[in-house]
């Protein structure tokens, strides 16, 4: 059992750097100055993402008092803005994609330091327990060399060597994709029986809700044209999956209840993101045509 979660864990880690990797291939300094000019926007979306965001997860977890495991589960998920998720409902919905995809990576990116002691905060306030706690700087520590560093030497090989940054990013991308499909198998198989009795419970409704709350207040707290707005919107449900799997790496022994709620509310997100990202498309689509 020991050797499974050694091997869940490097995947996991293989999984992080990949996928921040990839986002700073994608990634040109060009975009990211163009996307920063627009302060309003920016600063509309790191308040959603970063204030509003976290506060959403723990009142709903509060009104549908769900138990121990479930309402950390929630907490962490809910502090982990910027899904690269996002980016591809964002392209569904024919939104602006320059935008939500930079911002999306930009929430990442901040994600990796802000995190652990917004997690922790709130489980604090919330007295789940003595022995329910984050270990804040080393989360930061990991996080941040996983995620933030991989991220900005992404995007300085972008800026230095763009053919570099196509050909390495089309191999990351591939290995992000798959090594995410196994963290999500992985905890699924880790943890099938807590997911299975989650089936039908307050946990899935309190994710539905929460996804849904967040696309509108995305969509309301933005700036700019309506396929801005459907881009900010789109990209504030989807939970960065990375930090909160380290953290119940690091925090809690991969405790498979946990685990199991975990993978059951990001599989709602998506629930719920999907066909919302797909219905504008189409809207969008048709107006066009």
């Amino acid at each position: 059992m020991e050797i499974i979660s050694s091997l869940f864990n490097v995947i996991l880690m293989v999984f992080i750097v990949t996928t921040m990797l990839t986002a700073g291939f994608n990634t040109t300094l060009e975009q990211l100055g163009a996307v920063l000019s627009r302060l309003g926007l920016v600063a509309a979306v790191l308040v959603t993402g970063f204030l509003v965001r976290p506060l959403v997860g723990w009142g709903i977890a509060e009104v549908f008092g769900l138990a121990v495991p479930a309402y950390v589960a929630m907490v962490l998920v809910w502090s982990c803005p910027g899904a690269p998720f996002g980016a591809k409902l964002v392209m569904t919905a024919k939104a602006d994609l320059q935008s939500g995809a930079v911002l999306q990576v930009l929430m990442a990116a901040i994600g990796s330091l802000t995190f652990a002691p917004t997690a922790n905060l709130i489980i604090g306030a919330a007295d789940l327990g003595s022995d329910v706690s984050l270990p804040v700087w080393d989360l930061i520590r990991t996080v941040a060399l996983l995620q933030l560093l991989p991220f900005v030497i992404g995007m300085m090989v972008r800026h230095w060597t763009p053919e570099r940054a196509e050909e390495f990013g089309g191999f990351t991308a591939k290995v992000s994709g798959q090594t995410f499909l196994v963290v999500l198998a992985g905890a699924l198989l880790g943890s099938w029986s807590e997911v299975v009795g989650l089936i039908g419970s307050t946990v899935l409704i309190a994710a539905i809700v929460a996804s849904v709350v967040m696309i509108g207040i995305g969509w309301l707290f933005s700036t700019g044209e309506r396929r801005t707005r459907w881009a900010t919107a789109l990209i504030q449900p989807c939970s960065n999956s990375g930090p909160a799997f380290a953290a119940v790496a690091i925090a809690f022994g991969n405790d498979p209840a946990i685990l199991g709620a975990i993978t059951a509310i990001l599989l709602f997100q998506i629930v719920v993101g999907l066909p919302t990202a797909s219905f504008v498309g189409r809207r969008r689509a048709a107006a066009a045509g």
